[in-house]
């Protein structure tokens, strides 16, 4: 091959955003108002959201007009490269050809940002102040707070507390952009409090999150709440990704044997394989593979049922796969990946058998990070880590020349702390018990 990298340019960055669900060959599920039970209607999400991004999240067309604004700021690291993994292909003495888009290359490092720069100009454009949020791992935390810097609004991030007290460097991140960061559960929220004083010692999930940053922007007329996955318009805003990598295959003269991508909620996912859904219906050879951690499986291991995507059962119910809203994961290192649910688009995608899900132990994961470090030399988020777990399993599997690309989501300078837990042998694999997600899938709202 001539290149290890295929750049675009500035020139090529997406004009527009892609929808995918006006391409489906069959109808989302709506989402329910909890206190209705019917569907959603646009006044029910005034309260957290602007009409705008409200508008984009109940769409149907097939392109949305990415504002020159928005791109001005994406211009910072946009178009990112799309690299091929020579040195891992020659370390596995495989035949497969490994091409990984990379968003590491971010301001925060990480895919997140796209959505981030999006969601803050949109509330900023309609006189908004504040913005809350979650996050896991810290990816999201900080890309928001980077957005709210650049746009002039304040910002609160309620942090997992696992993920708080892990992995202190993204805190660092979001207040070197201002932003307030607090460990989740919190005493700030009535959500919280009714959390600690039923589990004092309880380290969080991104669904306990939700529930604080909801109810706080709840509660003031000058403050939104903004998400990071999930959500139609965040992997809308995501679909930069696949729409270059396209033309990047394009201009190598490939077509993807398989696309693969790291899923919690499924925004780095959905970003890079939406664009290529209208190939797979077309070509049922391309593979599309979800990887997601063992310790939380909803893919693999949930159920396709209507349920709130945050603890306190604050949101609109939304049909996807789902371990409960109730189910705390494990304090796995892979804190980004830790949701009960996952994408209401992913989702479908799963049930209609036009998307694969796989899961893997974190010790595998950590594995095959190292590997990819050793020979590509990027430390992989160990979210990230999960689509490189998958990739080199299908490359040494594989005998034929496949195409191989995956989302190469983030970094993990910031993770580091991780790594030496695995280099100490002090990482555990973790297999939620069957039971208590039972136990979780048993408090399914009926709907």
């Amino acid at each position: 091959m001539a290149d290890f990298k295929i750049n675009l340019s500035e020139k090529d960055i997406p004009k527009n955003w892609y929808n995918l669900v006006a391409d489906l060959p069959f109808k989302l599920p709506p989402p329910i108002n909890p206190a209705t039970a019917k569907p959603l209607k646009k006044e029910d999400l005034r309260p957290i959201f602007p009409i705008s991004l409200i508008e984009q999240e109940m769409s149907g067309e097939r392109w949305i007009e990415i504002p020159d604004e928005v791109t001005d700021i994406l211009r910072i690291w946009r178009p990112t490269p799309l690299k091929r993994a020579v040195h891992l292909e020659r370390a596995l003495k495989t035949k497969c050809r490994i091409y990984y888009k990379d968003e590491s290359v971010s301001p925060t490092g990480s895919h997140k940002t796209n959505t981030a720069i999006a969601q803050v100009y949109y509330n900023k454009k309609e006189g908004i102040k504040r913005l809350t949020t979650e996050t896991g791992a810290g990816q999201w935390g900080a890309a928001l707070s980077f957005a709210c810097n650049i746009f002039g609004l304040k910002c609160r991030v309620y942090m997992v507390k696992v993920s708080f007290e892990q992995k202190p460097f993204r805190k660092s991140l979001m207040r070197m952009w201002q932003a307030q960061v607090v460990a989740s559960p919190s005493t700030l929220t009535e959500s919280g409090r009714k959390i600690l004083k039923a589990s004092p010692n309880c380290q969080g999930s991104l669904g306990i999150a939700i529930s604080e940053a909801v109810e706080d922007a709840a509660k003031d007329k000058n403050t939104n709440y903004c998400l990071g996955s999930v959500l139609n318009h965040v992997l809308l805003h995501q679909t930069v990704i696949g729409l270059e990598a396209k033309k990047q295959l394009a201009l190598a003269g490939e077509a993807p044997d398989y696309l693969i991508g790291c899923v919690g909620g499924g925004s780095n996912f959905g970003g890079l394989i939406h664009p290529f859904v209208k190939d797979k219906l077309k070509k049922d050879k391309l593979r599309i593979i979800a990887v997601e951690p063992f310790a939380c499986p909803s893919l693999t291991r949930g159920k396709y049922e209507y349920d709130f995507g945050d603890t306190a059962s604050l949101t609109p119910l939304i049909k996807m796969f789902t371990l409960g809203h109730t189910f705390i994961p494990a304090g796995i290192h892979a804190g980004g990946l830790r949701y009960h649910g996952c994408s209401p688009l992913i989702s479908a995608l799963h049930d209609k058998k036009i998307i694969e899900a796989r899961a893997y132990n974190q010790i595998d994961v950590f594995k095959a990070a190292v590997l990819f470090a050793k020979t590509e030399g990027i430390v992989p988020a160990p979210e990230t880590a999960h689509a490189i777990k998958a990739v080199i399993e299908i490359a040494n599997r594989e005998k034929k020349a496949k195409c191989i690309v995956f989302n190469f989501s983030g970094h993990g300078f910031l993770d580091l702390a991780s790594y030496d837990k695995f280099f100490n042998g002090e990482l555990k694999n973790y297999s939620h018990p069957l039971k208590e997600i039972r136990t979780a899938l048993a408090g399914l709202p009926k709907v």
